[in-house]
Parts: C-alpha cells; structure tokens; sequence
C-alpha cells in the first residue's frame, strides 16, 4: 500500500502497521519519515530495536531473517530495520525481502522497517518490491524542488508558531531563505530551527531573517546543473559564487556540468536515430525531475550546439586540472562561469 509522506503521520495515527518501506534519496526527510515510524512503534511496545545495513554481495541474510523471529527476555515487541543504500539486494537479499514481507501479516510482535534510496521505474516493478508494498506501507520521499521551497519553509516556520508578512513583503523573505539555502533542506531545517531559538512565537521581519540566516548557504554542485537545464543565469552565477566561497573543488563541479552535457548528446543522437525519448530517458538513467528538464531542453538543442558544448566541456576539464587554452581563461572559475553560463542561456526558453 503506498502513501504519500505528507500523510504518513495520519496513517500512523490509524494504526501501526507491522512492515513500512520508505524509498527516496533527501536525508532530512527520509529521517523525520523514519523517526515518525520509530516514535510510534516505540509507543506500542517495540522497546528493542535491530538494525541492519546490506553492505556487498555476502551480506549475511539468515541474520536479519533470525531477528525477526526472536526476542529478548527484557522486550515483547522490537523493531527490525533493513538498511539497503545501493537499493540493490542482491539475489538472496530479494528472496529474504519476499519472505520477509510475507510473514510481516501474521509477526505483531516484530515491526520491519526498509530504508531505500531513490528507485527506478524498473526496481519498483521487482519481485520484491513489490511484495514489500503488497503486504505494507510503502512510502516515496520525494525532494523538495526549488520552485516549491518557499512554501515549504513557510510550512516549517508554521510548525513552531512563527510566520511571515502575507503578500509580497513575506514572499521576499521566503525568497531570500530560499536562495541562501539553495535546495539544501537540511541547511534550510538547520536555519528555520536557529529562527525559533533566536526570535518568540509570531511574525518575523525580513532584517531578523536576513541576520540569522545570513552567510550559511549549502550549494550543491547537482543543483548548480539544474539550474543550468533551467536556464536561470541569475541563479547560476550566484550558486557559482556560492560553490566558490564555500571551497568546493571545481573539478567536481565541472563534472556535474559536464555529465549533463553528455548525457543530453546522447540522448539527441538516439533520438536521431528513430528511438523513442521515453526509452532513451531510461537507458540513460534519466528520471524525476531530471526527466521533465531533458524533456523540456531538447528539442531547443541542434546537434552542432550540442558537440560544441561537448568540445568545451573537455577544454574546461583540462583548465580546472591545470592546463591552460589560449581561448579560454586561466582560471577555473572562470571557465566555469563561462561554461555554465553558455549552456544556461542555450537551454533558456526562447
């Protein structure tokens, strides 16, 4: 049975259920999802709680399945919880997950608990998915995209009594929390946290916000990429600075944007070619949001664009590692600037 994780609190409320699978990739809300379970559990006796990570291809199965069956003499109920973070099982690890599942109905004494990373269409459509979502609570931790961060910290700041100006006046202070931030939302709780310690319950002003938050931004290479597919040159040249001032290593950002570049070549020759986008999407290990922006870009992008951006993907590579072209600046943030910036405004909509 799957759940939104908006309402996996109301479904706990009805009842606790004795196997949950929660899949998704964002830390903070794969851990608040967890923590809710753990909380409840807690609550209706699992005093005793095991836990084990899949690690390798010679992960010790009998393990888990044994703990599920015993209990201590200081606990009547426990919590077993399965940690796989390649979401990979392997072939024994999928028919210990499907006996798992199928015993979970009739074991009130052992609640399960699997933690997951994003899965793909093709995985969620496996054996043994599919039975831990048949006989359980399956829930999807879906990200907070840029666009929908503002009212997620509007929702956050509700949570502990404090709230922003209606109108424009409060949109400019969610704005501004959500571009120091940048889609980091465990920096965006960290922040929203430092609000409730610093100021009372009610209304906060853009100055109480703008010094508390001031100068704590978590830029993410990944979501440099993003914007870039976006075509937000104002956002990319600030996550740029950003990326810059906090010490990341340009060759990692090189590599986001670079990733990019060539999955879009070859994305657009197959679709040369004649295959369906759909199919090409997924052979190339693009889905989710990322899906939508290839969907999105593509057709605006010719082949000669495309094997530009690629022969100055590889002269950036050789810039940020040192070497040095007469056409290009010396230094690697610049080239970097120059790069992303060139995409950006080539996958800007026209």
């Amino acid at each position: 049975m799957q759940v939104p994780a908006l309402q996996l609190p109301a479904q706990l409320q009805r009842g606790l259920k004795t196997l949950y699978t929660l899949h998704g990739d964002d830390p903070l809300l794969q851990q608040e999802a967890a923590d809710a379970i753990r909380t409840a559990a807690r609550a209706q006796g699992h005093s005793e709680r095991s836990v084990f990570t899949v690690a390798g291809a010679h992960f010790d199965w009998s393990a888990v399945m044994a703990a599920g069956g015993s209990l201590s003499l200081f606990a009547d109920k426990q919590l077993v919880e399965i940690r796989i973070p390649s979401g990979k099982p392997g072939k024994e690890g999928s028919v210990a997950l499907q006996q798992i599942a199928a015993g979970a109905a009739g074991n009130d004494s052992t609640l399960t608990l699997v933690l997951l990373p994003r899965l793909d269409a093709a995985t969620q459509k496996s054996a043994w998915f599919g039975a831990l979502d048949a006989h359980g609570v399956t829930v999807r931790i879906d990200p907070v995209e840029r666009a929908q961060l503002p009212g997620w910290i509007a929702q956050r700041l509700q949570q502990q009594g404090q709230r922003v100006a209606a109108g424009e006046p409060g949109q400019r202070i969610l704005a501004f929390m959500a571009d120091r931030v940048e889609g980091n939302l465990l920096a965006a709780h960290q922040e929203i946290q430092k609000l409730a310690l610093l100021y009372p319950q009610g209304e906060l002003n853009f100055e109480q916000v703008e010094s508390a938050v001031l100068n704590v931004a978590r830029y993410d290479p990944f979501k440099l990429a993003e914007a870039v597919l976006d075509g937000q040159p104002a956002r990319v040249q600030r996550m740029l600075d950003g990326l810059q001032a906090e010490g990341e290593a340009a060759v990692l950002v090189h590599w986001a944007l670079a990733d990019d570049i060539r999955a879009l070549n070859r994305v657009k020759r197959a679709v040369a070619d004649g295959r369906p986008l759909p199919m090409v999407l997924r052979e190339q290990r693009v889905w989710g949001a990322k899906e939508k922006r290839f969907e999105r870009v593509l057709p605006r992008l010719g082949p000669a664009q495309l094997a530009q951006w690629l022969q100055d993907a590889h002269k950036v590579d050789g810039i940020v590692k040192g070497l040095k072209d007469a056409d290009w600046p010396t230094d690697p943030w610049q080239a970097l600037h120059r790069l992303a910036l060139a995409v950006c405004h080539g996958c800007a909509a026209r």
